[in-house]
This record gives C-alpha cells, sequence and structure tokens, in this order.
C-alpha cells in the first residue's frame, strides 16, 4: 500500500516539536550510555567539556535555523546544501546523517537492551549474544510503531518524555539533597575554566559531548509535517530543546559527579543513571532510573528513524537515490520503504556487532564513529549557511553573529574535532566513521548512472 503521497503535512505544532528535539537527544539515556566513556576520557572536565559543547553546537543550532528560512524540507542538511553547495555537497550531507543514523540504531538498542535486562535477567547484562537479541527486538517494535505514522510517533514520545522528564529531575533534586555537602568529587569553578584544557583533552571530550547533543535536528527533517508559522515551529522546537538540554546536561552531569566515585562510573558502564538512583533511593525504587533509560532510549530510536526515513525520501523526491525511497503509505503517511530498510540495516549491524568481545567495545567503538559522522554532515551545513548568509556580515551586530560569526566559529571547531582526532582512533573506529561515509559514492554514482539511462 505505498504509493507516491505527500508526508503528513501540519501534523506537528511548536510544543510537539519541542518535545521531538529533546526526544531526540535522549537525556537519560545520553547520560547513561555516554557519562562512564566521557569521564573516563578527560574526568571531571566532561562537565566543561558539556557545556563548550552546548554552546558549539548551539551555533550549528542557529545555522539550521538559518537554512530552514529557505524551505522546511524534509530532508533538511540535503535539501539546503544542495541549494548552496550543489547536489554533491548536498547529497553527502544527507548521507553523513543516514550512516549515522544506522550506527545509532546499534549505539542506542544496546543500552536500551542492557537496561531490560537489568530488570527482567540480570545475570546476562553482559552477554553480548543476549543484549543484541533483545536490542533486535526493541528495534523491531519501534521501527513497526514510527512506520504507523508520525501522530503514533508524536504522541508516544510526549507520554515517554514526560515521564523521562518527571524521574530524571526527581534523581537531579535528590543527589544535590543528599550529597552536596558530602560529594564524591567537590564542585570546582576548575570543572569550566578554558585554562583546565589542554588541546587534547578538549577535543577528547568534545568528540563526546558532541554525542550528547546530537538528535535535536530532528525538528527540521520535520518540518513539512511541522504546522506553519513564523519562525517556523521546526526552528522554534530547535531552539528551546536546545536551550534546555544544554541546562540539563551540565546539571545532570555535575550531580553523577558529586554522587558517584571514577570507579562507580566506570563500574556502572551503561547503567549510570541506575548507580546514581541506587545510592540515592531504598530498593527497588532505583530501578525507576531503569525504567526512564528505556523510555529516553526508545524516543531517540524514534527520532533517528525519523531522520533517516525523511532524508531518504527527500533525497528520492530529488531523484538522488532510487525513487522507490519516495513511496508513502497511501494511509499512514510514512516513507515505510525506508522505514523497513534502517530496521533491516539496524538488525544486520546489531549481528555484525555482535561478535565483538564485549558490550562496552560496541559502545565505545559505535559512539566515537557517530562522533566523526556528526562532525562530516553538520560542518558541511554550517558551512553552508555561513556562505549563503555571508552578506550578513556587514549588517546589524546581532544578524553577523547569529547568521554568519557564531556558525562559522561552530562549523570550524567541528571540522578541527573531526580531523585531529582521527590521530588517536583505531582502525575499527575509522573504517565505521569514515568508511561508510565513502560508501556514499556507491549509490552517488548508482543515482547518476539511472538518470542518465533514462535520459537516453
Amino acid at each position: 500500500m505505498a504509493q507516491e503521497h505527500s508526508l503528513a503535512k501540519g501534523a506537528l505544532g511548536v510544543a510537539e516539536s519541542v518535545i521531538m528535539g529533546i526526544a531526540g537527544t535522549a537525556p537519560a539515556y545520553s547520560i547513561a550510555a555516554t557519562t562512564a566513556l566521557i569521564v573516563g576520557t578527560v574526568g571531571v572536565l566532561s562537565v566543561g567539556s558539556i557545556l563548550y559543547c552546548g554552546l558549539i553546537m548551539f551555533g550549528l543550532m542557529l545555522a539550521f535555523i538559518n537554512l530552514n528560512k529557505m524551505a522546511p524540507d524534509a530532508g533538511a542538511s540535503f535539501a539546503w546544501v544542495s541549494r548552496v553547495f550543489g547536489p554533491t555537497w548536498g547529497f553527502f550531507t544527507g548521507w553523513g546523517l543516514i550512516v549515522a543514523s544506522v550506527v545509532f540504531m546499534v549505539t542506542a538498542t544496546v543500552p536500551a537492551a542492557q537496561a531490560t535486562l537489568k530488570i527482567l535477567a540480570p545475570q546476562h547484562v553482559e552477554s553480548t549474544g543476549w543484549v543484541t537479541a533483545v536490542a533486535a527486538i526493541w528495534l523491531t517494535l519501534i521501527s513497526a510503531v514510527v512506520g504507523r505514522g508520525i501522530k503514533h510517533a508524536s504522541f508516544a514520545q510526549i507520554l515517554f518524555t514526560i515521564i523521562e522528564t518527571a524521574i530524571v529531575f526527581a534523581i537531579i533534586a535528590a543527589g544535590i539533597y543528599y550529597f552536596w555537602n558530602q560529594p564524591a568529587h567537590v564542585p570546582s569553578i576548575s570543572w569550566f575554566s578554558p585554562t583546565s584544557f589542554t588541546t587534547e583533552t578538549f577535543v577528547a571530550g568534545a568528540l563526546v559531548a558532541v554525542f550528547f547533543y546530537w538528535g535535536w535536528d530532528v525538528t527540521m527533517n520535520l518540518g513539512e509535517e511541522t504546522t506553519d508559522g513564523v519562525p517556523q515551529p521546526a526552528g522554534r522546537g530547535a531552539f528551546w530543546s536546545m536551550v534546555n538540554l544544554i541546562v540539563f546536561f551540565v546539571l545532570m552531569l555535575t550531580v553523577v559527579l558529586i554522587v558517584l566515585t571514577d570507579q562507580e562510573i566506570a563500574d556502572a558502564d551503561t547503567n549510570v543513571m541506575f548507580a546514581v538512583a541506587e545510592k540515592l533511593f531504598p530498593s527497588p525504587w532505583g530501578y525507576l532510573a531503569v525504567v526512564s533509560t528505556i523510555l529516553s532510549t526508545i524516543g531517540t530510536i524514534e527520532t533517528q528513524i525519523l531522520c533517516f526515513t525523511r532524508s531518504m525520501f527527500s533525497m528520492s523526491r530529488a531523484d538522488i537515490l532510487h525513487p522507490r525511497y519516495a513511496k508513502v503509505h497511501a494511509e499512514w503517511q510514512t516513507p515505510i520503504t525506508a522505514t523497513v530498510l534502517i530496521w533491516a540495516l539496524g538488525l544486520v549491524l546489531l549481528l555484525g556487532f555482535s561478535y565483538l568481545p564485549a558490550v562496552e567495545t560496541i559502545l565505545s567503538t559505535s559512539l566515537t564513529a557517530i562522533g566523526l559522522q556528526i562532525c562530516f554532515y553538520m560542518s558541511i551545513a554550517g558551512a553552508a549557511s555561513v556562505w549563503h548568509y555571508r552578506a550578513m556580515i556587514k549588517g546589524s551586530a546581532m544578524d553577523a553573529l547569529t547568521h554568519v560569526i557564531w556558525p562559522g566559529l561552530s562549523t570550524a571547531f567541528m571540522v578541527f574535532v573531526g580531523l585531529y582526532s582521527m590521530k588517536d582512533l583505531d582502525g575499527l573506529t575509522i573504517g565505521i566513521g569514515i568508511g561508510a561515509i565513502l560508501l556514499g559514492f556507491i549509490p552517488l554514482m548508482l543515482g547518476a548512472a539511472r538518470r542518465k539511462s533514462a535520459a537516453a
């Protein structure tokens, strides 16, 4: 029942767009899955890394909002970069998001599976076989919900985000109340001081911190399905979700550090939220943190499937990818073929990752690879915004700051982080991070051959 059909126009309002942006970054999931990695990398400077990377990501968010003024498009960065730099650069911008979303199907479903096993079968939490099997079940269920339509996905996001937020803020309040006077790590201004960082620690922290914020741009991919307004609700959704996320991540990471020691954080691995809650609340109330992690993870998987499918829909509609991905289910108004594709690719990657020796290896490898891919596609989009609005550098100070200077500095930073970090990465991480982007030459050339054949 798939046919050429439009997406569900006007299905989302501003409030729903904000929820989507917050859910896309998955606050509880990001803290649970990534804290051990960033603290293990830069220690207490992880709080400063989160703050500065948030300000840098804010510049890219401004770039996306500015580009969105051209026209809301399901392909978002693909469509805008195509108009500014041409279809090839546009393709690789969209492709960077697509491959990051596919790898993310592993990065996100693994913590969801571990959280599920933590409740149902804790003896199997460190088994790669059990974890990947449960992860495959979660991926299947979430793909089915997203495939049924944006209203179903939006309703689930609102419900899950409200529950998740209530649990997380209860943990923040309890952590500050019980541990502020007896912290595991004594809060210090040095956590935020730029002089505390070396180039190496700043880049290492930033590459992980970038992942914390990734996902808010789903609001842009849903631009065609968002109610029209001035300014566009998609842009307003991105703005307010980013403001909330910077405050939240700095607060939550501070609470984690004052409640847990370095060893406890390392031992918790992807269950950091549970480890914090377990020290704060009597049993079994600590398991509410596991519930929040599961709900948060479901939400972020859902939004990345939306990013993937809307990007493929737009790229196919533009005849860059095969027209089959522009097919929309007549009743559900979703790109059903693209939804099935990311589900299948996610299962294949899960199978491949299941042969890695440990769950933490799966996560560290996929997280860093995604960090490279985020730097790639967001820096191109940021550069497109700066170039498109370059004349505003001569305008008002505010226009110059929001359209050229801030987005430009953020773009330059993303390029620097991506290139500088590669010298310390292993072959597998670079292979997944960069190799997946280079694979884009295959569909690009197939598309060119298909168009040439059709024109003959």
